[in-house]
């Protein structure tokens, strides 16, 4: 019998796994796998466990967000152990996921994993010591994700990194780098830097660029000036969105290896987790060096036009329940499209509401008014879009 070790992230995702995980475990063992379950208890806990337990297995699979994932891979290149990685993606965004053609349905997924391939993916060095699976990054709104509350991604998913980074718009500064590689070289007034191996970041596809490999070698570099204006803003914004290649404040190459250096601490961000503040980073792309499964009969595009279905037939089920629900105004009913079903009822409990875990912010009246604010933060971004014409950026 194989041996498969499962570690999940419980907050990830509103908590789905917590309403899928017996199915899931059910899944594997009819497979023949002798399954270890471990849910993480603290940052960096899924890295730790793994580089200790990871030769044990014959596979490791991890279910959450792409931290997650970054932790679980993280372990297994400090253990030394060569087993695959399985990966069950129920984080906010799944840029990485999408990026490989893992289907976003959770039971989906675990079949992939029992029926799918290994694909060697390259890895990012951060470094000496930290890795990144897809993406590192500083600059504008680098750490949303992390600065994000848990509370509001559990009801508005992926939504409430738009609210959270809408309220920063304002706030917006330059950074004085300098940037050297053998493809690009050179200093000036940046908002933003990524560095990324993967097609989808932020939950945009194709904004690293066009014709990503993740198995190249091969980083594909993003780096925005300072915008001077307006006009140069709305320039900047259609480059940045249109994937092509060079212009004026966009800057897009591919690179083995790169040094950022900045003349104060320049804080980063390293698949959506906080990779803390550095005034010299160097970032190594380490070839082909862990397997992750995949179905190799699924293109990531595919994956992700069936994500964008599910995502538009959960809005339609959840604006429907909304509506059922004020009109009737007896108190009782819940969201269907936000909250879990009766499944969940036997998970952890929350001490303040005694709710089960994520549930309290499913009570009556409580995801029209959170639906409200969406709508009142998009005000933010228009009024940030007027004050550039008004406010110079920051330097460093």
């Amino acid at each position: 019998m194989k041996k498969m070790l499962f570690v999940y992230n419980p907050t990830s995702g509103k908590g789905q796994i917590r309403f899928n995980l017996a199915r899931i475990i059910e899944r594997f063992s009819a497979a023949d796998y002798d399954v270890t379950v471990y849910p993480t208890k603290a940052a960096m806990d899924a890295a730790r466990t793994i580089s200790t337990r990871a030769d044990e297995f014959d596979i490791v699979v991890c279910c959450g967000g792409d931290g997650t994932l970054d932790e679980v891979v993280t372990g297994l290149m400090e253990s030394g152990a060569g087993c695959p990685v399985g990966y069950i993606p129920c984080g906010s965004t799944n840029d990485f996921a999408v990026s490989v053609g893992i289907p976003r349905q959770m039971e989906q997924a675990a079949d992939t994993i029992l029926k799918g391939v290994p694909f060697r993916c390259d890895l990012g060095r951060f470094n000496d010591k930290d890795y990144f699976v897809y993406v590192a990054a500083f600059g504008l709104l680098t750490d949303v994700s992390y600065q994000t509350k848990q509370e509001l991604k559990n009801v508005l998913g992926h939504a409430a990194y738009i609210i959270e980074g809408v309220k920063r718009l304002g706030s917006w500064r330059s950074y004085r780098v300098e940037i050297e590689s053998e493809e690009f070289t050179d200093s000036g007034d940046f908002i933003y830097g990524m560095v990324s191996n993967s097609d989808s970041v932020g939950g945009i596809k194709g904004l690293p660029g066009k014709d990503v490999e993740l198995n190249d070698g091969l980083f594909e570099v993003m780096l925005v000036r300072t915008p001077a204006d307006l006009m140069d803003w709305q320039k900047t914004i259609s480059a940045l969105l249109s994937g092509e290649g060079n212009g004026d404040n966009v800057i897009r190459f591919k690179t083995r290896r790169l040094l950022v250096r900045s003349e104060e601490p320049l804080a980063w961000t390293r698949d959506g987790e906080d990779g803390g503040e550095h005034t010299l980073v160097e970032l190594e792309n380490m070839h082909r060096v862990f397997d992750i499964v995949t179905d190799a009969q699924k293109s990531s595009g595919e994956v992700l036009d069936e994500a964008i279905q599910e995502i538009a037939a959960a809005d339609a089920e959840a604006d429907a329940a909304s509506v059922a629900s004020a009109a009737e105004n007896s108190g009782s009913e819940t969201d269907a499209g936000i909250c879990p079903d009766a499944e969940g009822s036997g998970s952890e409990t929350d001490e303040a509401s005694g709710l089960p875990g994520g549930m309290e912010a499913c009570l009556p009246g409580s995801v029209s008014p959170l639906r409200e604010n969406v709508l009142r933060e998009k005000e933010l971004l228009a009024e940030f879009v007027r004050s550039l014409t008004e406010k110079k950026p920051e330097l460093s």
